[in-house]
């Protein structure tokens, strides 16, 4: 199978979700692909497939809300981690846990959200460091949807230039 055959392939599994589960189906592949540690990939595709069908902003949110409530995932990772990285007495942990709790760990909750970024490693230091989980979660789904609005614009105005580059038309 060639790329523009695959591309085709994802681009029609992705119309037929938006054409029979709409925004809840963006939501529930956005969870799935942020509860996956370490794989967003398939996530952000389909944002990008799904942005000339879909108003981009609402995309934006509605991918935001999702992914953020699939990272928790690595959070409760985290609190595992982190209950037994306490019995061991570590400066380093008392000392981010501290640096965490002083308010910058929601500035880099939400600047690692808003990225690219393995951003699994956020939740997963949230939940050592037994960061709110509310405040987690809210820190996340503005970074996603900063993220996500941003990518689902760009597929909204380039997706069919880009497509058309390599031979496909939607």
């Amino acid at each position: 199978m060639d790329w523009a055959s695959a591309v085709n392939a994802f681009l029609e599994w992705s119309r037929y979700m938006i054409e029979n589960f709409g925004y809840p189906g963006v939501f529930l592949v956005s969870i799935a692909s942020t509860a996956t540690i370490f794989l967003p990939v398939p996530g952000f595709l389909f944002i990008l497939a799904a942005s000339p069908f879909l108003n981009p902003f609402l995309l934006g949110i509605v991918s935001g809300a999702g992914m953020a409530i699939g990272e928790v995932t690595g959070y409760v990772l985290g609190k595992g981690g982190g209950a037994a990285l306490k019995r061991k007495d570590m400066k380093w942990l008392k000392r981010g846990e501290r640096w965490f709790s002083e308010g910058r760990g929601f500035l880099f909750i939400v600047i690692f959200a808003a990225t690219p970024l393995p951003d699994d490693v956020t939740g997963i230091v949230g939940g050592i460091f037994n960061y709110d989980v509310k405040r987690f979660l809210l820190a996340a789904f503005i970074g996603k949807t900063l993220m996500n609005i941003a990518l689902a614009l760009a597929g909204f105005y380039g997706i069919n230039l880009a497509l058309s580059a390599i031979g496909i038309s939607l």
